[in-house]
């Protein structure tokens, strides 16, 4: 067994927890045959086919308890985010299943979701097959359908009929409420689990502050944020070598195509933004099959903000401004529905969040749609920075408040 895995996962519904944590995660064939009542969190069509697939031994699918090697994979995306069946991400949870489960000889591994046609499903035997392949996936930040990530993310572990009970090490969830619904579920029945509050596993922010009614700040990925218009921050010659800019220059290819046609062509400039609209979702790029039908409400759009001239240059932050004003006369005409931005100009453009945050948040307080301002993840910025006095300045501060307070916001 490698020494790489730590721990196994299930994702299931926080009132499914006390019927596990008593009889063990079963089988959908256990559950159909006993009539035993639980909450589905998966789409009916990813189970019903995985009813018609069969391992090697001549079994189908529905009669194993399915563990996956990575927690935060396209199938967990895939019950955060979908659009068509909501799920609050306060009501999943994932358990730890200790990883000596896989010393069971009778169980099989697979290189990828079992019920797609591209992954294998193999014999304990081979399980260091699959332990390489999840060692790759575990250092990507994101993943494709193209070169198969999405499907890899989502490797299983087989257990025939059920994992017992005394399996389960840990329960994660998304925040101090949901920890709250997990306990109150329980009703007292508390074994000795490890219960861990980890947000990014469930692709949420790891901090969270409000602002105002439609502004907030996170410290998280952006790229996961479910916003529809999505901010990089560019130069205007068409690199993208590092950071933020980077990561979207592998992430979203088209993107970056369409982003270095528009340098070319002299398009892209200082202090004013371009707004690449894209007919595609970011939602079926990350989440598992089957696609979600796109719509409006489905639609992720791209801001092309520039901060510098060139990709050696310091971020200019009086043309951050001037683009910041664009955006503010422009958002509505656009039709910019919601909108996420990192902290222009900071990291690599070399600017201090003392100055960037309050900037950003004079113009985007302004704006009567939601927006969530990404904070620099080279540099850890302190609370009192993060603060509405300081970001909103005491008077403006002091008027939201008074605003919300009379339920205006």
């Amino acid at each position: 067994m490698s020494a790489s895995i730590r721990e196994l996962y299930y994702i299931t519904h926080i009132d499914n927890v006390q019927s596990i944590l008593q009889k063990g995660i079963l089988s959908h064939e256990r559950v159909e045959n006993e009539n035993i009542k639980y909450t589905p969190i998966y789409n009916k069509e990813i189970i019903s086919k995985r009813h018609e697939i069969k391992v090697p031994d001549g079994r189908n699918l529905w009669s194993f308890a399915n563990l996956f090697f990575k927690a935060r994979n396209a199938m967990l995306y895939r019950v955060i985010f979908d659009p068509i069946n909501p799920i609050n991400p306060n009501d999943v949870i994932v358990l730890g299943i200790r990883k000596d489960i896989l010393n069971h000889q009778d169980i099989f591994v697979t290189t990828g979701n079992a019920a797609s046609s591209y992954s294998k499903i193999l014999p304990i035997s081979h399980l260091n097959e699959v332990v390489q392949i999840v060692k790759d996936i575990m250092k990507k930040d994101y993943w494709t359908d193209e070169d198969g990530s999405k499907r890899k993310t989502m490797a299983e572990c087989l257990v025939p009929d059920s994992v017992p009970p005394e399996y389960v090490q840990s329960i994660y969830v998304v925040s101090d409420e949901a920890m709250d619904k997990v306990k109150d579920a329980l009703q007292g029945y508390l074994p000795l689990h490890n219960f861990v509050k980890e947000p990014s596993i469930f692709f949420q922010p790891s901090k969270k502050y409000i602002l105002t009614s439609n502004l907030s700040i996170a410290e998280g990925d952006m790229f996961f944020s479910n916003m529809q218009t999505l901010t990089v921050s560019v130069n205007i010659v068409g690199i993208m070598g590092k950071g933020l800019a980077s990561r979207a220059k592998y992430q979203f290819p088209l993107m970056y195509v369409h982003y270095q046609d528009l340098c070319r062509k002299r398009i892209l400039r200082m202090g004013k933004p371009y707004l690449y609209k894209r007919e595609s979702s970011l939602i079926n790029q990350m989440a598992d099959e089957p696609p979600i039908p796109l719509s409006e409400n489905t639609e992720t759009w791209f801001l092309l903000f520039p901060t510098k001239r060139h990709w050696r240059d310091r971020a200019d932050i009086n043309g951050i401004e001037k683009g910041l004003q664009w955006l503010q006369d422009n958002y509505k005409k656009e039709g910019i529905k919601s909108l996420a931005i990192p902290a222009l100009g900071c990291g690599l453009g070399r600017l201090e969040w003392q100055e960037v945050g309050p900037l950003l948040c004079k113009y985007l307080s302004n704006f009567d749609i939601p927006a969530c301002i990404y904070l620099p993840m080279e540099k850890k910025v302190s609370e009192e920075l993060l603060s509405k006095d300081f970001l909103l300045g005491k008077e403006r501060a002091s008027t939201y408040k008074q605003n919300s307070l009379a339920g205006h916001f």
